[in-house]
């Protein structure tokens, strides 16, 4: 959001100093180069928010890839399941499991698979646990006063995070590596839906990664995306994007 709005005043900027100088320039009797110039700069600066905002949705589109790839390392590894892991986590931290995530991230863990949960705990406080996905030992549980998060306690799920995970194993069998309890969320006309369901991530028995949604009031299924694991299809996708804004320039 923040930088949507960084972006929105740059650009709010640049065209009311277009504004300014085009008056200027029109007032000066030998000014045609004086207007030539002034659009070029407008069009300039426009075109490098333009390239900006690509490389920033090029970044953020490599760090999915990279989460993504590590998604399926980390389930070939993992020696307990998620349920294993949320009930370690919740005989540490009693409460409730909102979030679990299955990684291996050499920065943090030097390279071990962890489950990462959020639990809102019976404190009424946030805590994130990490357990060894090997072993399903606790590592680490830490209070998380963190901005982004709400301090309310989460919208109540008639279907559990277990339960929610059984239905979308169903669906795509195999391994969960992230599951999350979501309502921020816009439909397909861009209204905020409000919508209370689980986000889950699976690593398929069938080699691709499946992203699944599963309603927390009534249990149904729906498979928002499967991925191959060829990266080759999202570059091309990243290219189609970049050619759209280059369009978007001409016009």
């Amino acid at each position: 959001m923040k930088r949507n709005v960084t972006i929105a005043a740059i650009t709010a900027a640049v065209l009311i100093s277009g504004t300014t100088a085009a008056t200027v320039a029109f007032a000066d009797s030998d000014g045609d180069r004086d207007r030539t110039s002034t659009r070029s700069a407008g069009t300039v600066s426009l075109a490098d928010d333009d390239r900006d905002d690509r490389t920033d949705d090029a970044s953020d589109d490599r760090s999915d890839d990279r989460a993504d790839d590590r998604a399926p390392a980390a389930a070939k590894s993992a020696g307990i399941s998620l349920d294993q892991a949320v009930a370690a986590a919740l005989k540490s931290v009693p409460g409730t499991v909102t979030q679990a995530e299955l990684d291996r991230d050499d920065d943090d863990h030097n390279g071990r698979a962890v489950w990462e949960l959020d639990v809102r705990g019976s404190d009424k406080k946030w805590h994130d646990v990490t357990v060894d996905a090997a072993d399903g030992k606790v590592l680490k549980t830490r209070d998380d006063d963190n901005d982004d998060r709400d301090d309310h306690a989460p919208r109540s799920s008639a279907v559990t995070l277990n339960e929610a995970a059984a239905a979308a194993l169903k669906t795509a069998p195999g391994t969960i590596t992230s599951i999350d309890l979501d309502d921020d969320d816009d439909d397909d006309n861009g209204s905020r839906s409000n919508v209370l369901r689980w986000d889950v991530d699976v690593a398929g028995k069938d080699g691709k990664q499946h992203e699944l949604r599963v309603d927390a009031k009534t249990g149904k299924v729906t498979v928002d995306r499967d991925d191959d694991g060829d990266d080759r299809d999202d570059r091309g996708d990243d290219r189609d994007d970049r050619n759209d804004d280059r369009d978007g320039d001409d016009d």
